[in-house]
């Protein structure tokens, strides 16, 4: 087995005197997927946001040995900007030159069918081609380590689809994907699945 992309152990995190989580973590490698489900509440998408340095744990340990890309749920887009002018906004922030800029969101637009809407702004997509982009924007950069919350809302079946083919791609690239989901489908494309469950994070057989 590769050394782990990214280590979690002993997460503690609370909201004033609501404890969200209480321990509990794991690993994740290179070539792997990793499935990380709750019911809604039970502190799965705050997991992902201590991941990804967004918010800062009350106790435990997380290690990152790569680059990241983080796509949450809640779409980080800007109403009036294109689909072109956020990934040169992004791609600015990622240190990209304009040339890679250029090849990564045309290589994106392409794989996710969303071309024609590059020069669309964001006011005018439909909601799954903004989820679409939200994806496209955290994937911009190539990162090695891929935190996804719910990052196939909204998508058609065709798009779902598409998603699961970049997933496999990515994990045959030596690529680590770590993804929240109140449900997880097709189960066997998983490497490992943990569970958020009264605020403590455990492995479940697959």
């Amino acid at each position: 087995m590769s050394d782990p992309i990214l280590i979690a152990e002993n997460l503690q995190k609370s909201y004033g005197r609501k404890r969200v989580l209480n321990g509990g973590g794991f690993t994740a490698s290179a070539g792997e997927l990793v499935g990380i489900v709750g019911e809604n509440g039970s502190g799965k998408s705050t997991l992902l946001k201590l991941l990804a340095g967004i918010l800062k744990s009350d106790g435990g340990r997380i290690i990152r040995n790569q680059t990241m890309g983080y796509c949450p749920q809640d779409a980080v887009l800007y109403e009036y900007l294109t689909a072109h002018e956020h990934f040169q906004l992004f791609g600015a922030a990622y240190g990209l030159s304009n040339i890679d800029i250029d090849r990564r969101s045309d290589e994106l637009l392409e794989f996710f069918a969303f071309k024609r809407d590059r020069h669309r702004t964001v006011h005018q997509l439909s909601g799954g081609t903004r989820q679409k982009l939200n994806l496209s924007l955290a994937l911009l950069h190539d990162p090695t380590l891929l935190l996804l919350d719910e990052p196939y809302a909204g998508f058609d079946w065709e798009t779902y689809q598409h998603f699961l083919a970049y997933t496999e791609q990515a994990k045959s690239n030596g690529k680590c994907i770590v993804m929240v989901s109140h449900l997880v489908f097709e189960r066997h494309r998983f490497d490992a699945i943990f569970h958020v469950r009264e605020g403590v994070i455990h492995e479940e057989k697959i």
